[in-house]
């Protein structure tokens, strides 16, 4: 039985429910959720308020829609949520494993851009257009060049060695650099050069059957809600029983939430929180109300892009 809500997670629907991750299908994050048989969607609107308690201990979430076998307990701080089995047979099946040289499916090469200095290649599906941007909380990107599968890993290579940016990027990486986000003219100008500098390769590399595709920017910054909000400063570092997260949504981006928080008590810990949904996958879940945290929590680092210090228990 399938269904969905918007906004926030009404009493109707409190108790039992696991996480499934949020996902990006159109310009709206969603958040999955499963008990037992039943599945729903909650379709997330900025402005509303979330908030949830975990309860028990983490499981594991299972591998290609199939629930894991031994429901292995998972350590807190895994973004990936699944035994060691589970993640094996998950990742055997992915497209980054290189196993389906005979996809028949069209692929395309994408740059994308997160923050000054954060760019990367990669490849998708072509039927999936642009959500796998939004998945990893791309700020800006252009679309390359499509072709077939191994068309396309290779062109990826190709750009990686010669123009030396990443296939991956840490998500610390991208959250310390999207509260200090340039114009959106400066960040369709370094989506521009980076394209440039990867159409000059073609001839050195790049295989014959990828079709170079023209230069178009696009911008995702409102429709992550990055542009009138203000810089996080913390994220959730895990959770734990009895742990509450709750606050008012303010953007996301890829798999994080944006939430405004209060602070206890007066202790002024109040502001932006992120919470990096990959952590919520796997916990029993009821409804919290409220705008409050009480989880261990880490600082963003605005000055190395990544890494933290242990903010304590909020």
């Amino acid at each position: 039985m399938a269904g969905e809500w918007s906004g926030g997670w009404p009493d109707r629907w409190s108790g039992g429910w696991w996480c499934t991750g949020l996902r990006w299908p159109g310009e709206a994050p969603e958040l999955g959720w499963r008990r037992g048989g039943d599945r729903r969607v909650s379709v997330l609107a900025y402005g509303t308020v979330l908030g949830f308690r975990a309860l028990g201990e983490r499981h594991c979430v299972g591998a290609r829609g199939n629930v894991c076998p031994i429901a292995a307990v998972v350590p807190g701080r895994s973004t990936g949520g699944r035994c060691a089995a589970c993640a094996r047979l998950d990742r055997a099946h992915s497209v980054a494993a290189d196993t389906m040289a005979d996809d028949p499916r069209t692929y395309r090469v994408y740059l994308a851009w997160f923050g000054p200095g954060l760019v990367k290649v990669g490849i998708t599906g072509e039927e999936r257009g642009a959500a796998r941007l939004r998945e990893q909380g791309a700020v800006a990107f252009t679309w390359l060049g499509r072709g077939p599968l191994m068309a396309a890993r290779r062109t990826e290579e190709v750009l990686r060695a010669a123009l030396g940016v990443p296939d991956r990027i840490p998500y610390a990486g991208k959250r310390a650099v999207r509260g200090r986000l340039p114009g959106a003219g400066e960040r369709a100008d370094a989506v521009a050069e980076l394209y440039g500098r990867a159409t000059a390769l073609e001839g050195r590399g790049w295989p014959e059957t990828l079709e170079r595709l023209p230069l178009e920017v696009v911008d995702q910054a409102e429709v992550f809600g990055l542009r009138e909000t203000a810089a996080p400063v913390r994220s959730v570092r895990e959770l734990v029983d009895g742990g509450v997260v709750a606050g008012r949504l303010v953007a996301a981006a890829g798999p994080d939430l944006h939430l405004a928080v209060a602070g206890r008590g007066g202790d002024g810990g109040g502001g932006v929180v992120v919470l990096d949904t990959r952590l919520i996958t796997g916990w029993d879940l009821t409804a919290e109300a409220g705008s409050e945290v009480r989880v261990p929590l880490i600082d963003i680092d605005i000055d190395v892009g990544g890494g933290g210090v242990q903010g304590g228990l909020f």
